[in-house]
């Protein structure tokens, strides 16, 4: 009996020594399916991942607009055409005038301050007076002058008494030759005293302690330094005065462009802080040396008097020297649009059919509004002239393509934040 319970104790035991085995079998087989799937898991996230930025480097080079955006954004198109531009070469400088047609006016002599008679941007006339000085000094010059006149007048009398005499050997000879020296000497005095009035403007005649300041060249008035009652010294600029009929460009042209520059070339400027004007001129001088450290020279070109009315001296320009002409294919330049490092224009595809969709009750059919397509093609673009600029395409395209020549701008911004039109 004994040995039976026994051995009921051990297939017992190994029973459940069994059935343990197997949950632990069950157990690790679980983990091992766990740790599998969690790899998968793992990889899968990787690869898509490592797939995410090619998505995002993959760009869209189309944009759609509808017929109701298209007429509202004003999309304008044409076709590549064959112009004469020009080859040109890029300078920046500014505005100036010749030294002649400046003036800094000054006066010969110290004095108060009398009179203003202008203000700044006043036109004046060569000769006009700015200002008048008070100076004592002058009514001195005046007596000076007047006292020579008179001893000028009174030594001819006697010059031509002695002179008589002398030739009817009455008087020595001497006495005529000083009265000779005499009168030579007091007409230099009385020019003198009148070359000194005249350089102040003064009349010789009467007795005046007013000295003019006049304008020594036609022009406007600019910065005037005076003003009433103060002092005005000699070596100070009371008045300065431009003429700018005589308006000019001095252009800074790097080393490397001196070889194509010449005198007769035609420019074309605009004012850099200003309308985009175009103006024309004609380089008439090229400076022997550089300007300054960055080895410029300085190239001189007049404007026509019509196209330099509004201008003054120290504008700053953008100018384009116009080298060679060339028929090229072309396009507006607001045709041309730039992104990132890269050029392009935007080619209107051809119209596809208004899409039809079946609502969802699958009773009628709806026509959507018309899309109007449009494909972005790289180009190299080249020399910008008269408003239009030399295009190359990097892929060929039709040679009756419509391509975008108002609205480029606004279908790159579409194209780039997603603005394209969507159902």
């Amino acid at each position: 009996m004994k040995n039976i319970f026994d051995n009921s104790l051990t297939a017992k035991n190994a029973k459940e020594f069994s059935q343990r085995a197997q949950s632990l079998i069950s157990l690790c087989a679980l983990r091992f399916v766990l740790a599998c799937l969690a790899v998968i898991f793992i990889t899968s996230c990787n690869e898509k991942k490592t797939e995410e930025p090619q998505e995002e480097e993959k760009e869209t080079t189309e944009v759609a607009l509808t017929a109701s955006q298209y007429k509202t954004v004003g999309i304008e198109t044409g076709i590549v055409e064959n112009r004469n531009l020009n080859k040109i070469i890029k300078a920046n400088g500014y505005t100036t005038v010749p030294p002649q047609n400046s003036a800094e006016v000054s006066t010969l002599i110290g004095g108060t301050v009398k009179d203003i008679f202008v203000l700044e941007g006043t036109y004046v006339n060569k000769g006009k007076v700015l200002a008048t000085i008070q100076n004592l000094e002058v009514i001195g010059m005046q007596e000076d002058y007047q006292s020579a006149v008179a001893n000028v007048e009174y030594l001819q009398l006697e010059y031509n008494r002695q002179k008589t005499l002398s030739d009817e050997n009455v008087n020595p000879r001497k006495t005529f030759q000083e009265v000779k020296a005499k009168l030579a000497a007091e007409r230099a005095r009385a020019q003198a005293a009148k070359n000194k009035l005249d350089a102040l403007h003064v009349n010789t005649k009467g007795t005046t302690s007013v000295v003019p300041i006049v304008s020594p060249i036609n022009g406007f008035v600019g910065k005037i330094n005076i003003a009433k009652g103060a002092f005005a010294n000699t070596e100070v600029s009371l008045f300065e005065v431009v003429d700018n009929s005589q308006m000019h460009l001095d252009l800074n042209v790097y080393e490397k462009d001196l070889g194509s520059i010449s005198i007769g070339q035609v420019i074309d400027f605009v004012l850099t802080n200003q309308s985009n004007k175009s103006i024309k001129g004609k380089i008439f001088g090229i400076n022997k040396s550089f300007s300054n450290e960055s080895k410029t020279v300085a190239v001189h070109a007049k404007i026509d008097p019509a196209d330099a009315k509004g201008l003054i001296p120290g504008m700053y320009v953008s100018a384009n020297i116009n080298i060679v002409n060339a028929t090229v294919p072309a396009l507006p330049k607001d045709a041309v649009v730039k992104n990132a490092d890269k050029y392009f224009v935007f080619v209107k595809e051809e119209e596809r059919a208004a899409e039809k969709h079946e609502d969802k009750a699958g009773e009628k059919e709806e026509a959507h509004e018309e899309e109007i397509h449009f494909k972005a093609v790289e180009v190299v673009p080249g020399t910008t002239d008269l408003g239009f600029t030399e295009v190359k395409f990097v892929h060929d395209v039709p040679a009756n393509a419509k391509i975008v020549t108002k609205g480029a701008f606004y279908l790159l911004s579409a194209m780039k934040g997603g603005g394209e039109h969507t159902h």
